[in-house]
């Protein structure tokens, strides 16, 4: 039996009820799929049922990927590799869909690559991915809430997203601490245009930076004081970052790359 690797943030499901709801959320007969973190291939199994046209998985440990390799054979296309290094657009011609229990420790981490180095042509027409449950509030969190941010800002930029279902942890081996919570993710036909999308992750970051203080500090380091900025975009600044929508903070880092253009 294979152990988990608390350094990889491994937690297999293995509740069969659970993983043929996640194969269940989306039709995925005669699509390619891409799985991130199979694991054991408890989910592999599920999807395979679902007559897939392909299934490519990356694992980065040398051990699962072995245990993989044993159990499919030549029905899956095994990536034994890091998933923060690869690039995904240029593994597919065709648009994949995507289903990942992201291991906790870099599941942040992995969404953000992913949302960062979006092109405007979509390479997964969408993405069923499994967080812990208070990464996922913050995610779908909504204006004026304690849980809304950055992640919040930059996860809404070009997808929208829906929570399915939470996931008690005895739906897992070994059984984590906290709940986790599935959710679905697909491209937006209309977003706002921002040439890096470093811009907005660099907006974001010194406006939540103190997240109590009020926007005026931010602002001025980000703007200096431009007032055409605060009437284009009809900013208070005694407001606080959680009170300005998604769109504000998608026109500011605009506004920005403007500015430094």
């Amino acid at each position: 039996m294979i152990k988990a690797k608390k350094s990889l943030g491994q937690n297999f499901l293995i509740d069969k009820n659970i993983l043929e709801e996640i194969v269940n959320v989306t039709d995925i007969q005669d699509k390619i799929i891409l799985e991130v973190g199979p694991g054991t291939g408890n989910l592999t199994s599920h999807i395979l049922k679902k007559n897939p046209k392909q299934i490519f998985v990356i694992e980065k440990d040398n051990d699962l990927a072995d245990i993989l390799r044993n159990k499919f054979n030549n029905k899956i296309t095994i990536i034994n590799d890091d998933v923060l290094k690869i690039d995904e657009s240029n593994l597919f011609k065709d648009k994949v869909t995507v289903f990942g229990n992201l291991p906790y420790n870099i599941s942040t981490e992995i969404l953000t690559k992913w949302i960062i180095n979006l092109k405007d042509n979509f390479w997964f027409d969408c993405m069923i991915l499994m967080f812990q449950k208070e990464v996922a509030d913050r995610i779908v969190a909504k204006l004026n809430t304690s849980n809304y941010g950055r992640l919040s800002i930059i996860s809404n930029w070009k997808l929208n997203i829906q929570k399915i279902c939470d996931i008690k942890p005895e739906a897992f081996s070994p059984k984590p601490k906290i709940e986790s919570s599935l959710l679905i993710f697909y491209p937006k036909q209309n977003f706002v245009k921002i040439n890096d999308a470093n811009n907005l992750e660099k907006v974001t970051r010194i406006f939540f930076n103190q997240r109590r203080k009020m926007l005026k500090k931010p602002f001025n380091q980000l703007f200096n004081g431009d007032k055409h900025v605060l009437e284009k975009l009809n900013i208070d600044l005694n407001l606080r970052p959680q009170n300005l929508n998604f769109e504000t903070y998608y026109k500011l880092a605009l506004e920005y790359e403007n500015l430094r253009s």
